[in-house]
């Protein structure tokens, strides 16, 4: 489903990303793992499109990105802190969202919604959110398109127990849909529940898989 091959990233001086070689294989769920800096969140968006490498390539279902195409098709991404207007409720920013590709209904929406634990009928503006609650309306967000991938870093950040659970949840149903998840996650547990492959990065290197 997605390739990397010989894929290196440098800013000036600093190499971020050292000769990465890897595959992920469609219908699992894939963990990421490392310390802040350790080069999973930059190899995340060159495999989203977000970043060209200096060299190397992204194949994603056949297509190299940033030559066949400039972002992979029928993708959710959640990378960083997920942005949204601050003066809207959560149903009113994912349907501004959905309007950049219309392809799903208000229906879609609300399930979404729905689906990770929120309300979608509140009035309450996002700017009032708690950090839990951004997250899981990211999440939403990013499964609102029904995507065949999902790009998800530390999608548990700030939630509750409850919310990680939900969550849990939501991706194990999602791979028994045959959905491909790249998941980079600080979190032991979570990548042990969760995932058929382990990558470790660190200094922007794979150091285990």
């Amino acid at each position: 489903m997605i390739q990397v091959k010989n894929l290196n990233k440098s800013f000036k001086e600093a190499r971020v990303l050292k000769n990465i070689n890897l595959s992920f294989e469609k219908g699992k769920i894939h963990g990421l793992i490392g310390r802040n800096g350790s080069g999973k969140t930059m190899l995340m968006k060159c495999i989203c499109g977000f970043v060209k490498p200096t060299s190397g390539q992204v194949t994603v279902d056949g297509k190299i990105i940033g030559k066949d195409i400039d972002v992979p098709e029928n993708i959710g991404i959640i990378i960083e802190s997920p942005g949204f207007l601050a003066n809207c409720n959560g149903y009113k920013n994912l349907q501004l969202l959905a309007m950049i590709k219309n392809k799903i209904r208000e229906e879609d929406i609300i399930k979404s919604i729905k689906s990770v634990g929120l309300d979608p009928k509140s009035k309450k503006w996002v700017g009032k959110y708690s950090l839990g609650m951004k997250q899981r309306l990211g999440i939403a967000q990013a499964m609102m398109e029904n995507p065949d991938i999902l790009i998800l870093d530390e999608p548990m950040n700030g939630l509750d127990n409850r919310g990680v659970e939900d969550i849990r949840r939501i991706l194990l149903s999602l791979k028994e849909k045959n959905k491909t998840i790249i998941l980079a996650s600080h979190n032991k547990e979570d990548i042990s529940v969760l995932c058929d492959t382990v990558v470790e990065m660190d200094n922007g290197e794979i150091i285990s898989k």
